[in-house]
C-alpha cells in the first residue's frame, strides 16, 4: 500500500512559483496562485488571452519560449507543469526533482511531488480533499457534499475567532478549557447570528461567552463500542464521543481505521488483552480511567464490538460508579452480528434456527462451565467468541454432547475488515480446517445450519474457503453415531 500524502497548506504570499504552459489549464493554476498571493512566472511560447491580460497588467512575469531548465534556477518555490505535451511535462518534473523542488504535473500523479487538492473555501477556513492524484473526480464529488454541510457562516466564524484569538487564549490559557469553550461556542447561538448577518451581535455574543464563568468541568468516561473493525459501522454517538475525547483507552483489536476517526490530539493509550502476548490487567485499566477522569478529562473507553457482550463493560461501570465518576454508554455492533452479516450468514432463519446463543471460549475454565447438552440442541445457532485456541475442545465437547459431526461451521477471521476470510466446513473438520488455513485471532466461530449459507449468500470480500478431509477429521467422521447424526 502506498504511503498517504502529507497534508500541507503552503504560504506562497510574495513567493515566486513557476508555471510551465500557456493554455487554459495553466491559466486556472495561475489564477489560483494569484489568489494565494504568489508571484507567478509563466513560461510558454504563447499565452492564452487571459494570461496575456495578466502579463500586460504586470500581474505575472512571462518567460517567452520553450521550457528551459534554467528557469528553475531563478529562486522559485514550487513548479507546476501544465502543458499538453507529455515529454515537456516529464522534462519539467525531472529538472525540478534534480533541484529538490516540489512539482505538480497536471493529471499525472506519478510525476508529481505535490498535488493540488479540491478545496472548499469559506473565508480563511479551507477544507482540502485529495485522492492522492489518482481519482480527482471522487475528490470533487466529496467537495460538493462538504459544500452543502458548511455554509458561509463558518468562514465568518473563522474570521471572528481569528480576530479575537489573543483574547481567547488569554481568557482560557489551558488547552482543555479552551477546547471546551469552543465546543460551547459552536453549539450556542453564534453561528445563527452570523447566518442572519448580525455581525455586531455575533461579536458581542462571543465576548459574553468569553466573560461568562466557565462551568466547572468534571471528568467523565464514555464506554464506546467500536464494532468489529469497519469504521462505517460506528454509530453517530460513537463518532461524537471520539471527537470530544481527551483520552482514548482502546483495546488491541480496535482497528486503525476506527482510531483515525478520533480526535488527532487526544492521548491514545492501548490497554488490550491477548491470550498469547502482553496484556493490560483490568485493575490497571480501572486505575487509568479513574486517574484521567479525576483530572477533569473526557475519557473514551473504546472496546471492539460491544462493551456489554464479553467486553467487561459491566465491571468497568461498577468501578466507575463506586468512585463517583460520571459515565455513559454508546453501544457497538457486536462481532456476532457484524461478522455474520459480512459473511452472508443469517444468525436466525425460519427454516434452520429459532435460537441464538453467544458463547465465550476465552479459557478452559469458561469451557468447563458451559451447558454442553443445551448447546448441542438442534435448530439453533452457536456463536463462539475468542475460541481460536480452543477449537479442538469445542468440537470434542459438542460431539460428546450429541451434536452431529456434519453440523456446518464458519470461521470468520477479521470479520468486516478488508482482509476478512471465511473458512467453512463441518464440525468434524473444525480444528484441522483452522490449522490448514492458519486461522489467527481475531476470529469468530459460527456453528449451525445457517453457517452453510455462507457459500450461497457471501457478498463481502473473497468467497469462503473450504475445509479438506484429514486423518483426524475422518476419524471424527467414523466416531460412533449420535442421535443427532441419525436425525
Amino acid at each position: 500500500m502506498d504511503s498517504p500524502l502529507f497534508p500541507l497548506f503552503a504560504d506562497l504570499k510574495g513567493r515566486a512559483v513557476l508555471v510551465v504552459g500557456g493554455g487554459a489549464v495553466a491559466e486556472r493554476k495561475t489564477e489560483a496562485l494569484l489568489r494565494a498571493g504568489a508571484l507567478p512566472r509563466v513560461g510558454a511560447p504563447a499565452l492564452s488571452p487571459g494570461l496575456q491580460q495578466l502579463a500586460d497588467a504586470d500581474h505575472i512575469q512571462w518567460l517567452n519560449g520553450q521550457f528551459d531548465p534554467a528557469w528553475l534556477d531563478q529562486a522559485v518555490w514550487l513548479v507546476i507543469a501544465a502543458t499538453d505535451d507529455n515529454a515537456i511535462n516529464r522534462s519539467v518534473a525531472e529538472a525540478a526533482e534534480a533541484r529538490r523542488l516540489f512539482v505538480n504535473v497536471v493529471d499525472d500523479a506519478a510525476l508529481s511531488g505535490f498535488h493540488v487538492p479540491a478545496v472548499v473555501e469559506r473565508g480563511p477556513l479551507q477544507i482540502a480533499i485529495s485522492s492522492g492524484g489518482g481519482a480527482p473526480m471522487v475528490a470533487r464529488h466529496v467537495r460538493r457534499q462538504i459544500e452543502e454541510l458548511f455554509d458561509q457562516a463558518w468562514g465568518q466564524l473563522a474570521q471572528l475567532v481569528s480576530r479575537k484569538r489573543g483574547l481567547i487564549r488569554e481568557r482560557f490559557p489551558e488547552l482543555a478549557a479552551r477546547r471546551r469553550f469552543f465546543d460551547r461556542l459552536i453549539e450556542g447561538p453564534l453561528l445563527g447570528l452570523l447566518r442572519a448577518r448580525q455581525s455586531i451581535a455575533a461579536e458581542t455574543q462571543l465576548l459574553l461567552d468569553m466573560a461568562a464563568e466557565a462551568p466547572a468541568h468534571a471528568g467523565s468516561v464514555v464506554l464506546v463500542g467500536a464494532g468489529s473493525g469497519d469504521p462505517g459501522l460506528l454509530t453517530l454517538n460513537a463518532l461524537r464521543a471520539l471527537n470530544q475525547a481527551d483520552v482514548i483507552l482502546h483495546d488491541r483489536l480496535v482497528s486503525a481505521d476506527v482510531l483515525q476517526l478520533a480526535r488527532r490530539d487526544a492521548d491514545f493509550i492501548e490497554v488490550g488483552k491477548s491470550a498469547q502476548g502482553h496484556s493490560t490487567a483490568q485493575e490497571h485499566i480501572h486505575a487509568l480511567m479513574l486517574e484521567h477522569a479525576r483530572a477533569g478529562k473526557r475519557v473514551v473507553r473504546l472496546k471492539g464490538g460491544d462493551a456489554f457482550v464479553f467486553g467487561r463493560g459491566g465491571e468497568e461501570l461498577q468501578f466507575l460508579r463506586s468512585h463517583g465518576i460520571a459515565f455513559e454508554v454508546v453501544p457497538g455492533i457486536t462481532a456476532a452480528l457484524a461478522c455474520a452479516a459480512y459473511a452472508g450468514i443469517p444468525l436466525t432463519h425460519r427454516d434452520h434456527a429459532q435460537q441464538l446463543r453467544l458463547v465465550t471460549a476465552h479459557c478452559k475454565d469458561s469451557l468447563d462451565t458451559l451447558d454442553w447438552p443445551a448447546l448441542a440442541q438442534p435448530r439453533q445457532t452457536l456463536v463462539f467468541y475468542m475460541g481460536v485456541a480452543a477449537l479442538a475442545q469445542i468440537r470434542s465437547h459438542l460431539l460428546g454432547a450429541g451434536l452431529a459431526a456434519s453440523t456446518p461451521f464458519a470461521l470468520i477471521e477479521n470479520g468486516s475488515r478488508a482482509n476478512q476470510r471465511v473458512i467453512s466446513g463441518q464440525l468434524r473438520q473444525l480444528p484441522d480446517a483452522a490449522a490448514q488455513h492458519q486461522v489467527q485471532s481475531p476470529a469468530l466461530l459460527i456453528l449451525g445450519d445457517v453457517a452453510a449459507l455462507a457459500d450461497e449468500l457471501h457478498w463481502f470480500g473473497a468467497a469462503p474457503l473450504h475445509a479438506t478431509p484429514t486423518v483426524s477429521s475422518l476419524s471424527a467422521k467414523t466416531a460412533p453415531p449420535t442421535l443427532a447424526d441419525a436425525a
